[in-house]
């Protein structure tokens, strides 16, 4: 779910317009980094060209059991094909999905790199009668925005991607249920709280922006009440809730002529959009969202920094879109201008590199002082490369995970969960919370480092 909002961030990258700003760090450096953290993630035989180089094969064997055949903008690209090419032998069939390898109950008693993982690799699915609308309505709309990315450069992947997104969009339509239902194992690690109807709004809209097609907003439409996508007033955009990105992909909509027969609807899109920036900026009357005593929005203490960037990249899309119809928002203390989100945004991702109390960067490998005990199996583990003797489960808590150093690979590119409300960070590998880092804390961070260079 977090390489779809590194689709989500690269599929933006065009529409930034230029906003001037002061450029406090080196954004490029930043981006540079961001990028390679994906390759540090690769499961998979790795390419010749890996520049993550202590890394190496892994996952090989992954669903055999099943029958399952597992400039920075090239980067960029190479980094979203590598995911894109995982979807869709993840599609086998138009109404199957393989979405889950491994335990992850099972996978937590184990402290292994991934090139010596012992523990099951089994493989799990959602198909007709095991549904799964969130996880099978996500992946169509990473793959739509795939295809987006693709459509000029490589024409034939573009709309092979798009007919694997239309498959999974009927399929997560036509048989609606919960993903975590059918794949017990999910709960309690990835749990759907917001549940699917969200995921089905999610994956219209980005089929309309790939395909044109009308039947795509017309289900945008009909159901936005019934599903939530006018009533949900938000203050977080994450992995699991998506309603905040699909209003404000909405909002855009207006920009079409062809858009306003829908025109009623899509001003409550609007309006919810909008009710979410005020939100970030404490512009509302209520339901603002929480600042640390350093200028940090904080939603949650378990990996904070995903809904900062997550923030950020939606603040700098919206800021461009205001300058591009020459608009301001009205919240409940006041209006609030292009520029003043993208100052915001821009607050928030300076805060992550090093503009905060603690004189720590957030994402590894970038400033003179940033995590280097990130809570990382792979990266706090002995590299295979240098040291091929096969580390177990008990062997790898008690000789890596323990150790006070700090990891012996650097986790470039990834951020971790951040600090507290109070501005405080504590790097040690078993403090998960604040040390762990995920796909989808980077991903949305591209974007914005892309805008914050070409500025």
């Amino acid at each position: 779910m977090g390489y779809f909002k590194f689709l989500l961030s690269c599929s933006f990258l065009s529409l930034f317009a230029t906003l001037p700003a002061r450029k406090s760090h080196n954004y490029g450096e930043a981006l540079s980094k961001s990028l390679l953290y994906f390759e540090s993630q690769r499961s998979g035989r790795l390419p010749h060209d890996q520049r993550v180089t202590w890394r190496h094969h892994s996952g090989l064997t992954d669903g055999l059991e099943q029958g399952v055949k597992a400039g920075e903008f090239s980067h960029a690209i190479e980094a979203i094909k590598w995911g894109a090419d995982y979807f869709v032998k993840a599609h086998s069939e138009p109404n199957v999905l393989w979405a889950e390898v491994g335990d992850g109950d099972n996978d937590h008693y184990c402290w292994q790199r991934p090139e010596d993982m012992t523990t099951s690799r089994h493989a799990y699915k959602v198909d007709v009668n095991h549904p799964g609308s969130e996880v099978a309505g996500e992946t169509a709309a990473a793959m739509a925005a795939a295809s987006i990315v693709f459509s000029k450069t490589n024409p034939h992947y573009s709309h092979m991607l798009l007919h694997h997104a239309e498959q999974l969009f009927v399929f997560a339509d036509k048989y609606r249920g919960k993903y975590d239902e059918s794949i017990k194992g999910v709960k309690g690690h990835y749990t759907s709280i917001s549940g699917y109807k969200d995921e089905l709004l999610w994956s219209a809209i980005w089929l309309y922006k790939a395909t044109n097609k009308d039947y795509y907003l017309d289900y945008f439409v009909e159901n936005a009440r019934s599903f939530g996508g006018i009533t949900w007033a938000m203050t977080e955009f994450s992995w699991d809730v998506k309603y905040a990105g699909l209003q404000i992909l909405a909002s855009k909509l207006l920009m079409q002529e062809r858009n306003q027969k829908h025109k009623h609807i899509l001003e409550q899109y609007r309006s919810k959009a909008e009710f979410y920036l005020c939100t970030c900026l404490n512009k509302n009357n209520i339901s603002n969202v929480n600042r640390t005593p350093g200028g940090l929005l904080f939603i949650r203490q378990w990996n904070n920094l995903q809904y900062v960037s997550n923030a950020a990249f939606l603040l700098a899309v919206y800021s461009d879109h205001l300058q591009e119809t020459s608009n301001q928002i009205q919240c409940d203390r006041g209006k609030l201008s292009s520029e003043s989100l993208f100052l915001f945004a821009k607050s928030q991702v300076d805060y992550i590199l090093g503009d905060n109390p603690m004189n720590t960067s957030y994402l590894v490998g970038y400033g003179s002082k940033y995590p280097l005990r990130v809570h990382h199996r792979g990266a706090s583990t002995d590299s295979y490369k240098k040291n091929k003797k096969f580390i177990g489960c008990v062997e790898g808590y008690d000789k890596w995970y323990s150790r006070k150093d700090p990891n012996p690979n650097v986790l470039i590119g990834a951020l971790v969960g951040g600090p507290d409300w109070n501005d405080e960070f504590r790097d040690e590998r078993s403090n998960f919370m604040q040390t762990e880092a995920c796909t989808y804390n980077t991903a949305s961070l591209v974007g914005v480092f892309a805008k914050l260079h070409s500025v």
